[in-house]
C-alpha cells in the first residue's frame, strides 16, 4: 500500500493542499539510475548548492536549464576524434553516458550560478523568502474589535 491519507493533517493548515502531491511523487517516484552523484548542501541561512559528480565531461558537454520551479542539469557524450583515432581503452571506469538530472526546487529558490571544479559541477542556489512571507509578530488588541471595510 503505497497511499496516504493526509486529511487529519489536512485540518490543522491552510494552504498546503500541494502538500499531498509532494507525498506523492515522492514515493512514487522512477528516477531509474542514480548517475551522476550528487550532493545538496546548505551552506548558509538561505543559500544552499548542488554538487553533481562529472569526471570526464566538459563545460561545453552539460546543459542547466531552468523552467518554472525545475531544474534539469543534462549531460551529453561526444566522442572526440582525437580519442578514437590515437587511443584505444584498455577499461573505461569513468562513465561518460549521457544523463538528465532534475530537481524541483521551491517557490523562493532561484539559482544564481553555476561551475565546475576539480570534477564536480556546483550549481549555487539562494532562498529568497519575500518580505511579506517572513515571520513576524502578530499584536493583540485588547479586547477591541476593528470593524471591517465593507465591500460596495
Amino acid at each position: 500500500m503505497r497511499t496516504f491519507d493526509l486529511t487529519p493533517l489536512f485540518r490543522n493548515s491552510v494552504g498546503f493542499d500541494r502538500f499531498d502531491r509532494l507525498f506523492d511523487v515522492a514515493f512514487n517516484s522512477n528516477e531509474g539510475p542514480a548517475f551522476p552523484a550528487y550532493d545538496i548542501v546548505k551552506s548558509g541561512d538561505d543559500d544552499y548548492r548542488i554538487s553533481l559528480a562529472v569526471a570526464g565531461y566538459d563545460e561545453d558537454d552539460i546543459d542547466i536549464t531552468q523552467e518554472g520551479r525545475t531544474l534539469t542539469v543534462s549531460g551529453k557524450v561526444e566522442e572526440r576524434q582525437e580519442e578514437s583515432e590515437q587511443t584505444s581503452f584498455l577499461y573505461r571506469g569513468i562513465a561518460r553516458r549521457a544523463f538528465t538530472r532534475r530537481f524541483h526546487l521551491a517557490d523562493t529558490v532561484r539559482v544564481t550560478g553555476a561551475k565546475m571544479e576539480n570534477g564536480l559541477l556546483h550549481i549555487d542556489l539562494v532562498n529568497e523568502i519575500p518580505e511579506a512571507e517572513k515571520p513576524r509578530q502578530i499584536e493583540i488588541n485588547g479586547g477591541k474589535q476593528k470593524s471591517l471595510p465593507q465591500a460596495a
